[in-house]
């Protein structure tokens, strides 16, 4: 007896700025089990834009009456600005629709709990969109590490850093702290995120946070260490004003250390337009930016890991279908926020802030 497939699941998008456009949608739709069915956007343009990549996807005005037809939904994927993702996912999980937040999940890790508390109850799965656990980068040192081959490690260095000395008009620039703007919720979201992953739950945290640009009223430059129970050290940076950047990714261990220079490709094809599945190999790293293994006395050059952001979302997909815990704990951006919240206490005091 053959099985009948399945119709694929109808996911929801709130927002189609950046995150939506240039992330969600073109995973979404590249990805089997899924059907991009509607997106919220009321501006003009971004409509005029989602019509020529996405002819199938009805526009809607607001999240309000996109959630109104939950019944025609199965997902719905929140890429609408910080200060949104709380109320919105809150509203799709009280109306029974699993949900995909984009991070951060909240502006506090109190909010965080409250909103998984409430999925958990409900019965309804929520995901945190942290794509950069698919950086080819990531994936190469994660698996260096369960290798073996680097030995006990001691340290761990990361870095997200651009030169971008002047700033940008957006929700990201403003000071209202309930934008949940700047750069350390930002990419330091991804930063603590991988750092966790990698190394588990942080004891103690001390951070140096900073405005440094012109006309800047929010943070755009962090230095973040971390203390891990398992004894690990992470050093963490991220920056809007770094003309000259350091390493991606630098992991010591008392065997071997691999240090990584150039960011994952995902992310500038997906902004150029490149989607998987477009006939291209996707997450390819140039083997000019390949890492190096080894010792002073000995080094070589290793391949990276493809990137694979697709990943994600066949997770999602698997979850829905099965049941199956979704790719990204939703409690994980709970640790990562309680993190970043200590980091700001750090800053602000100039002493360690210890968690627990």
């Amino acid at each position: 007896m053959s099985s009948v497939p399945r119709p694929p699941f109808r996911v929801g998008l709130i927002g189609y700025g950046l995150a939506g456009s240039a992330f969600h949608a073109p995973l979404i739709a590249a990805t089997p089990g899924l059907r991009l069915a509607a997106v919220v956007t009321a501006n003009p343009d971004r409509r005029d834009r989602l019509r020529r990549a996405h002819p199938d996807a009805q526009p809607v005005d607001t999240p309000e009456q996109l959630l109104a037809r939950g019944d025609e939904l199965d997902l719905v994927v929140v890429a609408s600005p910080n200060r949104t993702h709380v109320p919105i996912a809150g509203a799709a999980v009280a109306a029974g629709i699993p949900v995909v937040v984009d991070k951060p999940l909240a502006g506090t890790a109190a909010e965080a709990a409250a909103l998984c508390d409430l999925a958990e109850q409900a019965g309804v799965m929520l995901s945190v969109f942290q794509n950069r656990r698919w950086d080819g980068d990531f994936l190469t040192a994660r698996r260096l590490l369960e290798q073996g081959v680097l030995g006990r490690v001691h340290r761990f260095e990361s870095r997200f850093e651009r030169f971008r000395p002047k700033p940008k008009p957006g929700w990201r620039e403003l000071a209202d702290p309930a934008e949940v703007g700047g750069t350390l919720y930002d990419l330091g979201s991804h930063l603590v995120d991988q750092a966790i992953t990698l190394f588990g739950p942080v004891e103690s945290v001390y951070a140096e946070i900073e405005t440094l640009r012109d006309g800047a009223v929010v943070d755009d430059d962090a230095f973040v260490a971390l203390t891990h129970a398992s004894g690990v050290r992470s050093h963490l940076w991220t920056s809007a004003l770094t003309p000259l950047g350091g390493p991606r990714l630098r992991v010591l261990g008392d065997t071997a250390g691999y240090v990584k220079f150039g960011m994952d490709p995902q992310e500038d094809d997906l902004r150029a337009g490149r989607h998987p599945g477009d006939g291209r190999p996707w997450g390819a790293d140039d083997p000019a930016s390949y890492g190096t293994l080894g010792t002073d006395d000995g080094a070589v050059r290793t391949p990276t890991d493809p990137g694979d952001y697709p990943a994600y979302y066949a997770g999602v997909a698997a979850s829905l279908a099965t049941g199956a815990p979704p790719p990204v704990d939703p409690r994980d951006a709970v640790a990562t926020l309680a993190v970043l919240e200590a980091a700001r206490g750090s800053a602000a005091t100039g002493s360690t802030v210890r968690l627990g």
